[in-house]
């Protein structure tokens, strides 16, 4: 049978989600502890992968197991055996062929910014000293959802077979103490979320004009955007399934 589990974590104490060698990922830990738990082998697929120091506050990922009596219960020794920093939410029964990346149709990330200096946020939100200006910055944003090759805001060298995102939506606002951009889109690059933030501080800053977004857009150049914000400041929030997968 084909399980989905919904988890969620802090990133900052791993080097992201995929498994690769000599290094503590949120994969290996998670496979470690179902393996240990279910007797066997399990191996996890997820619906995407975030890199070192991202966080997440939904994330999916599927595994095969021939049948799990006591899903509650195996929840509950899951977090009772995980680490303070990963936790999980749920376990689904799905399709057969229900695979928690391809069936993916919308993903939506956050990203927190601060503007006086909190301890208590020094780990989970990038400090900006600077006056930023809001208006700009989403008038900038907004632009996002005019286009569709994002090659701009990639990571360099990547090995992507296309840069095409459908962004659906793009809005930064106040929070209670932090300044949070909100993005919505059926997926995204890698590195793609923190080098559209840093283009957008800079907006922000005076350094661009908004309309300054549609050239960097067009010139499909990274280093005509902005630069990268830091990982700490990054959260996948929500990651949506069709029905027929996950209601």
């Amino acid at each position: 049978m084909r399980y989905f589990v919904q988890f969620s974590y802090v990133g900052t104490n791993y080097h992201g989600w995929q498994k690769q060698p000599n290094a503590v990922t949120i994969q290996s830990v998670m496979e470690n502890a179902f393996s240990k738990l279910l007797g066997e082998a399990v191996v996890l697929v997820g619906a995407g992968r975030t890199d070192t120091g991202v966080h997440a506050r939904q994330l999916f990922a599927h595994f095969d197991f021939h049948g799990i009596d006591d899903v509650s219960n195996l929840v509950y020794r899951l977090n009772a055996f995980l680490p303070d920093d990963i936790a999980v939410q749920g376990i689904m029964a799905v399709p057969d062929d229900a695979h928690a990346r391809f069936h993916a149709i919308e993903r939506t990330y956050e990203y927190w910014v601060v503007q006086e200096k909190n301890p208590f946020l020094s780990n989970s939100a990038y400090y900006v000293k600077y006056p930023l200006g809001l208006a700009h910055m989403n008038e900038a944003a907004a632009v996002l959802t005019e286009y569709t090759d994002f090659e701009c805001f990639s990571k360099s060298n990547t090995d992507v077979k296309t840069f095409r995102c459908d962004v659906r939506s793009a809005l930064w606002k106040w929070e209670n103490d932090r300044l949070v951009f909100t993005i919505t889109a059926d997926r995204f690059l890698r590195n793609m979320v923190r080098a559209v933030v840093g283009t957008l501080i800079e907006v922000g800053k005076g350094n661009m004009e908004p309309a300054d977004i549609r050239k960097v857009i067009t010139s499909k150049n990274r280093s005509e955007a902005g630069p990268s914000v830091p990982a700490k400041g990054l959260y996948l929030t929500r990651v949506t399934y069709p029905d027929e997968i996950l209601k």
